[in-house]
């Protein structure tokens, strides 16, 4: 049942947030790999050995497209995990306010949480949002909403279901 469907359409996060989302958590996703390397380094000097500086020198010379796939795989756990144990927001999503939901207004199933995650990996996937909805928003029946407006729009909707009808004690 489509329910809330018209109150999740009318939240919509706007383009301009769904691409801070997407700005910051690249940049939080890249900044991991950073604190990554510094602390293998730092635990190599302190322990005398080698072992991340072989290993990292080892994924510096990858080719290109291996590197892509690696770091797609990586980026897929990185946004899967977060909304899947947040119930629908990343790091970028706390930061603007918003949230993944379904379109009939629940928190996503795992199921839906791995679709639209998965399909992060189609090649120009960010480029359909130059349209009314990211491709992966449209494959998970999923959407993102401003967090806000959505639970006072959907208070409001509720209060005036349940006026007339009768409580019992």
């Amino acid at each position: 049942m489509r329910k809330y469907l018209r109150v999740v359409d009318t939240n919509r996060a706007t383009k301009w947030q769904r691409l801070a989302n997407f700005i910051i958590d690249r940049i939080i996703f890249s900044f991991s790999f950073f604190i990554i390397g510094s602390l293998g380094v730092i635990v190599d000097t302190i322990l005398g050995i080698q072992y991340f500086t072989e290993l990292f020198s080892n994924f510096a010379g990858i080719n290109r497209a291996l590197d892509i796939l690696i770091t797609a795989i990586l980026y897929f756990l990185y946004t899967f995990l977060l909304e899947y144990f947040t119930k629908g927001r990343t790091i970028g999503k706390y930061i603007t306010g918003t949230k993944v939901i379904t379109t009939d207004g629940q928190i996503p199933t795992t199921y839906e949480f791995f679709i639209r995650n998965i399909s992060r990996l189609v090649p120009f996937d960010i480029l359909s949002f130059l349209g009314e909805n990211g491709w992966h928003d449209s494959w998970s029946d999923t959407r993102v909403v401003n967090i806000k407006n959505y639970e006072a729009e959907r208070q409001a909707k509720s209060e005036i279901e349940s006026i007339g009808v009768k409580e019992i004690a």
